[in-house]
């Protein structure tokens, strides 16, 4: 309950930037894509103040892009250290909004068999910040994700086996909704009610044994598993797409939804079908980050189960922390109005504000 109050402060999507990497011989190609809004907070490229950040704006500040981009970014092969030399800046659009691309390449004293890349951008004014990684070595594709937990990664040279890469898209996922507040709020909003039944006269009470909380978890789990898979394929294979502003809008608006219910019931008492429908907009959610990332198509059917699986893990993580103290406080007044009504409400508020701002593209916070 306490870790909720201090979720207004996340209250905007993610922060990701995508740095792909490419190794050839000595040579290490490099492209870095940077989301302008977070160019914009961290050294302010909006001149004129209008909410619109243009090419010349851009332009006009490339060196401080560049300056601030590149000291937080350092190469090494077998330890010994390889300089980045920017080679220009462009624009390009990703799901989520403009996008600053710095190319770049970097000289390394002989071709290297193990690089180490160590990535700090933002970490220290947005914690929430991510830095996914595509490297290509000639002898496999690999993504990694830098966090301010994780700043430094060394990926050596060497034929990826199938379990390595599926090691390595069970992490993307596991760490991916860790990092997805909106994700996480919604499947808290769902199992709050979980250990309780509500009355026909209204109100809640708590479950006589464990075993059908743990029955009623395990639908709405599998449910919202089996939504987000479903759509995730979908994008992820480029059949069916959404624009980002409504999926990112659904996503805030589907926690709104989840948590007013467990106040006020405007869904059916099934809400493992709620999980299911809502769970759909999620899949597109998730999609964004494989799609940005550029997989290349060869991986993608391992690295898609692979995320799937670190997801569910993801999830199932929130569930062994959650459900047991969840069943051992049902019956007391405290977890039946603060931790459902008042929890509800609090996860109700944050994604409102979500959706306002994802909605409508502004800042409230």
């Amino acid at each position: 309950m306490v870790l909720l109050f201090a979720l207004p402060a996340l209250a905007h999507k993610p922060s990701d930037s995508y740095l792909t990497l490419t190794v050839q011989g000595q040579r290490v190609e490099g492209r870095w894509d940077i989301a302008l809004r977070d160019l914009d907070n961290a050294i302010g490229l909006d001149h004129d103040g209008n909410g619109a950040i243009t090419w010349a704006e851009l332009r006009d500040r490339e060196a401080d892009v560049t300056a601030l981009a590149f000291g937080h970014l350092a190469l090494a092969g077998d330890g010994a250290p390889c300089p980045l030399r920017p080679r220009g800046l462009r624009v390009t659009s990703h799901s989520d909004g403009a996008y600053a691309v710095l190319d770049f390449d970097a000289a390394c004293p002989a071709e290297p068999h193990a690089l180490a890349v160590e990535y700090t951008l933002f970490f220290d004014l947005d914690p929430q910040h991510r830095g996914i990684v595509r490297i290509d070595d000639g002898a496999g594709t690999r993504a990694a994700i830098f966090s301010p937990q994780d700043r430094r990664q060394i990926f050596e040279r060497s034929s990826l086996h199938p379990l390595r890469q599926l090691g390595a898209a069970i992490r993307l996922g596991v760490e991916h909704i860790f990092a997805g507040i909106d994700h996480l709020c919604f499947l808290v909003a769902l199992l709050l009610p979980s250990v309780l039944v509500r009355q026909p006269g209204g109100g809640w009470a708590p479950v006589p044994r464990l075993r059908p909380a743990l029955a009623d978890v395990l639908k709405i789990v599998t449910a919202f598993t089996l939504a987000h898979s479903i759509t995730l394929t979908l994008s992820a294979l480029q059949i069916l797409r959404l624009p980002s502003r409504l999926v990112e809008s659904g996503i805030a608006a589907s926690v709104v939804v989840a948590a007013v219910n467990n106040v006020v019931p405007i869904l059916a008492d099934d809400r493992w079908a709620a999980a299911f429908a809502l769970g759909l907009l999620h899949g597109f959610g998730f999609s964004a980050t494989l799609m940005d990332l550029g997989l290349p198509r060869q991986n993608l059917a391992l690295t898609l189960f692979g995320f799937n699986v670190g997801v569910e893990i993801g999830q199932m993580c929130v569930v062994a922390a959650f459900v047991p103290l969840a069943y051992l406080s049902r019956k007391t007044w405290f977890y039946r109005r603060v931790g459902l009504v008042g929890g509800s409400l609090v996860i109700a508020g944050v994604a409102g504000v979500w959706l306002v701002e994802r909605a409508f593209a502004v800042k409230l916070f």
